[in-house]
């Protein structure tokens, strides 16, 4: 984690792409899509047929935060044809990539959302909740001051509105709460030991079975004070 966020701050970088932000939040336990990172039209369908299809190429940069919009998602492809139109589509765009997200198509009835921030007066901050495309709209989450104990991630379990979709749900299984909770516990220590961090978003966060697995997120690096140089004197 403390080498991928040097990297960065030296660079410059407001934010971290998506496979860095995916690298950091796996580091401290929590799992992710099974997913590489493609530099090449050949790289791609070889990393699309060691993961299996349906897979999803997405084009990465720190600054391509607002990836659909840009036009820099394929999803549901199915071959390596398909794989190989994908990678030159997103390379065509022409923006600034540190190459394509090979990714597998992973899918869920239930998407939860994670996050982390920083408050004026409190500090970090911890946020469960519904998550999706709707979390903006449908605003269901609660939060606590980071650092945060299993006990305050299990609260925070019960806090939202639509804590019945944690249960059983249209012959799916209940979902593991103590992961979910270890992965709360994760995210506020993070917020708690490294203040580079500002943010963290993990949206959607999907249920496959009964297991939260991370398909996208994104970690927004705090301002780096610009140390002065002496004057002569």
């Amino acid at each position: 984690m403390e080498k991928i966020i040097k990297k960065a701050i030296r660079r410059g970088q407001k934010t971290l792409s998506e496979y860095d932000s995916k690298q950091v939040i796996q580091s401290v336990g929590i799992p992710i899509t099974r997913e590489k990172l493609a530099r090449s039209r050949k790289a791609a369908v070889a990393y699309a047929n060691e993961i299996g299809y349906p897979v999803v190429l997405k084009g990465c940069s720190d600054k391509a935060a607002h990836k659909t919009e840009m036009g820099l998602v394929k999803l549901n492809l199915t071959g390596a044809k398909e794989v190989r139109n994908a990678y030159d589509e997103i390379i065509g765009k022409g923006f600034e990539l540190d190459g394509v997200l090979v990714q597998e198509m992973i899918r869920g009835e239930r998407e939860f959302v994670i996050g982390l921030s920083r408050d004026p007066q409190f500090g970090p901050c911890v946020m469960f909740g519904i998550g999706g495309i709707f979390t903006e709209v449908i605003k269901d989450v609660s939060f606590r001051v980071a650092p945060i104990t299993e006990v305050d991630a299990e609260e925070m379990l019960g806090e939202i509105r639509m804590k019945k979709l944690l249960d059983e749900f249209r012959g799916s299984p209940a979902v593991d709460r103590n992961d979910l909770i270890n992965a709360l516990v994760s995210i506020g220590d993070i917020g708690y030991k490294h203040s580079e961090i500002a943010e963290i978003d993990i949206n959607p966060l999907i249920i496959r079975g009964s297991k939260p697995v991370v398909a996208d997120a994104l970690v927004v690096l705090s301002e780096q004070k610009k140390s002065r140089r002496r004057a002569a004197s």
